[in-house]
């Protein structure tokens, strides 16, 4: 059972990460474009793609939480592991889901945050020369 939980677990870290890549691979596209105006902006973009699917994984499929339903809670004999009822798959599902949306949104948050200041930098850079040309 904690094999398919495992697996179940994976499979959806997968899924929502390859959704999420699909629903920011425009916007990155166009960003880096603006930003890097060279071919290589083609290679940022593949980069970032792994880097969301990467991170949404190791996000979403938590083994340390995991181990809770192979190993015993508590260092005395008595305990016990815990079982995986109904419930608990709809919980682990639920974080999964959470936890791979919260690591890539994190994650894209800093990519954001630096390709603002990129931007910015940029742009002053551009204003600057029209500046220069127009005197």
């Amino acid at each position: 059972m904690f094999l398919a939980l495992l697996l179940v677990t994976l499979l959806i870290a997968v899924a929502v990460s390859l959704l999420v890549v699909r629903a920011f691979s425009g916007p990155a596209d166009r960003i880096l474009k603006r930003i890097i105006a060279d071919e290589i902006s083609d290679a940022w973009l593949k980069y970032l793609k792994f880097a969301i699917l990467v991170v949404g994984v190791s996000a979403g499929v938590r083994i340390y939480e995991l181990e809770k339903y192979i190993t015993p809670l508590r260092a005395d004999k008595d305990a016990r592991v815990l079982a995986l009822t109904g419930e608990r798959w709809i919980l682990e599902i639920y974080r999964t889901i959470i936890e791979t949306l919260q690591g890539i949104a994190w994650m894209l948050l800093v990519f954001f945050v630096f390709a603002l200041i990129a931007f910015v930098i940029i742009r002053f850079g551009e204003m600057r020369r029209d500046l220069y040309k127009s005197q």
